[in-house]
């Protein structure tokens, strides 16, 4: 029976701290744009082709790369990767700023992208290292997925502030500080470590992970956009492939990017899953909150951002106190669905609204499907990264990042799709009187289009168009409430019966005691098992040498000097005593 796990520090939940400020960052990135993109083509004058690049293309190559940005971590340590990138990021984020053309703005955000995937897997991994014991990781990992769920909403708020008075490229210019504050910090606060067993990296694995999600993701996010044609089929096709190769790779590979047997473990599968599942609704439904916020109740942007405040909240406390509180006391499957099914009542309620009223719904709905949702998925990340093998925390937190990509992308799709289909059948009608035809096919295509072509009408025909448009945007919002609603029970379900057997505790996937005792290099050269010393360390101590001294998490030596390198399993160990595969 594995020890208790030693306590964390105060050094190390100031670190976290800076960890939530780079998520906090690199959430506020996805989102600070919406608000900027009318002053980007005033003043940069892109095609509309132009114009879906420079919205697109950041998250684009974020979800491409965090799988083998996670993997990349593990080898050459996940600080370095993660002050490498900090360093990428803010050069970017200023090139951004200053771009003259569309086409610099697309490849100062692609770049944004690349390193925005060195951060998200090396924070998670990190706090994998930094916190041993279990409570105090859930709570860790709560408190990160708050600052990740926060970032979205405060990158609406800020970016209408900042937009009042500024430029367009200030939205940008705020991640330098930030930067800057990681870049001094890091070496100071953030433990270092790195599988030191490890083969070389495999490029061509690299580029099959790459080419698997991007098309993928461009696929489906074409299918909310164009409807079905076949370009996206063609992409979702070819990702398809590529995802089938390099999947059969990493079964035949001794080090793959990927172990696919982590999937054999009930609690890994099910967190992805769930991790998928719940962004699908979550991302997917908040598309129509921002639209009917300011195109049907008619707030403008910065007020709308205020209004989805308490959903943040609401996030926060489901996340950082909720989920951590409750599956200390219950099983992870009731906790779970119960998170999910109040995110459904949240949906229920949402479902309710009226074109005309409905500002108290939308807000108390947004913020129960917000905390429910922030549950789930602060539970689906330290399942991932607690059942993963300590070595490999890296590539699972870049897994599960990517399964939180395709979420979004797949509730895009598939809840506009619907939603669309919806509108359109409600306007399918003849143009009413004293509106043209054309104004009419445009404004049957999307609510904005409608509210545009109304400023070319009669006081009369505006109102019309309008009216009619926005009910027929509540009905669109409505029927995505009810499919979400579907969705979010159908994944407390599964939960419930995937998490059936994983109780109040993972083991971790230390040695096989299930402790988390793992090999470390200090900076005196010697080897240390950092964590507890349990009986079963006396197998991994025989394997190394006499000089060694064994010492357990907190103490010191004279030569320590701020954190440890802490490494995987040393090849010399025992097969007894390397990491197992999980089997909760």
């Amino acid at each position: 029976m594995a020890t208790a796990q030693a306590k964390a520090g105060r050094r190390e939940w100031i670190g976290l701290a800076v960890l939530v400020l780079v998520t906090l960052i690199i959430s506020m990135d996805m989102t600070v744009l919406s608000y900027a993109l009318p002053f980007i083509t005033a003043d940069l004058a892109p095609t509309s082709s132009q114009l879906l690049w420079i919205t697109d293309v950041y998250a684009f190559v974020l979800a491409g790369l965090l799988i083998p940005m996670g993997t990349l971590g593990d080898r050459i340590g996940r600080r370095r990767l993660l002050m490498i990138g900090a360093a990428v990021f803010g050069v970017a984020s200023v090139a951004t700023a200053l771009s003259n053309s569309p086409g610099m703005l697309i490849g100062t955000r692609a770049v944004m992208g690349a390193a925005g995937a060195t951060l998200m897997p090396s924070t998670m991994s990190l706090i994998r290292n930094m916190f041993h014991d279990e409570n105090e990781r859930r709570v860790a990992i709560g408190v990160w997925a708050a600052g990740f769920s926060a970032g979205g909403v405060i990158g609406l708020v800020a970016g209408g502030a900042l937009l009042q008075y500024f430029s367009w490229g200030t939205v940008f210019e705020i991640n330098v500080p930030i930067m800057l504050l990681l870049l001094i910090l890091a070496p100071l606060l953030l433990p270092e470590f790195r599988n030191a067993a490890a083969g070389r990296p495999d490029l061509l694995s690299t580029v099959l992970a790459f080419v698997a999600v991007l098309p993928m993701i461009w696929g489906i996010k074409q299918f909310a956009e164009d409807g079905m044609d076949w370009p996206p089929v063609a992409g979702v096709a070819a990702g398809l492939i590529f995802l089938a190769v390099f999947v059969l790779r990493q079964r035949r590979l001794d080090d793959p990017v990927i172990d696919v047997r982590l999937f054999r473990a009930p609690a890994f599968s099910a967190a992805v899953v769930m991790n998928l599942l719940a962004n699908f609704a979550l991302v997917g439904f908040m598309f129509f909150i921002s639209q009917y916020l300011q195109l049907v109740l008619g707030l403008r942007p910065f007020t709308a951002g205020l209004w989805s405040l308490p959903a943040a909240g609401a996030a926060g406390v489901g996340a950082a106190v909720l989920a951590p509180v409750l599956a200390q006391r219950f099983k992870r499957a009731y906790v779970a669905a119960g998170g999910l099914l109040v995110a459904t009542v949240g949906c229920v309620v949402l479902a309710q609204v009226g074109d005309e009223s409905g500002l108290a719904l939308v807000v108390l709905g947004q913020a129960l499907m917000a905390g429910g949702v922030a549950m789930v998925l602060t539970l689906s990340a330290e399942l991932i990264v607690s059942t993963a093998p300590p070595e490999r925390a890296g590539a699972a937190a870049g897994l599960s990042e990517t399964g939180s990509q395709f979420g979004a992308a797949l509730g895009v799709a598939i809840l506009g799709s619907i939603g669309a289909y919806v509108y359109r059948r409600k306007l399918s009608g003849v143009a009413p009187d004293g509106v043209p035809p054309d104004s009419w096919a445009t404004a049957r295509e999307t609510l904005g289009g409608a509210v545009e072509e109304s400023r070319t009408l009669s006081t009369t025909a505006a109102d019309t168009l309008v009216t009619l448009a926005r009910a027929a945007f509540t009905d669109e919002l409505r029927a995505a409430a009810i499919v979400s609603a579907g969705i979010l029970l159908v994944t407390a379900i599964l939960a419930a019966v995937l998490l059936r057997n994983v109780g109040g505790s993972v083991p971790g996937q230390g040695l096989s005691d299930g402790s988390d005792a793992t090999p470390a290099l200090t900076t005196d050269g010697a080897t240390h098992l950092e964590g507890p010393v349990t009986a079963a360390d006396a197998t991994l101590v025989d394997a190394v040498p006499p000089a060694t001294e064994v010492v357990p998490t907190g103490a010191t030596t004279d030569a320590d000097s701020g954190p440890a390198v802490r490494n995987g399993p040393q090849p010399a160990a025992p097969v007894a005593t390397r990491p197992t595969h999980p089997t909760v």
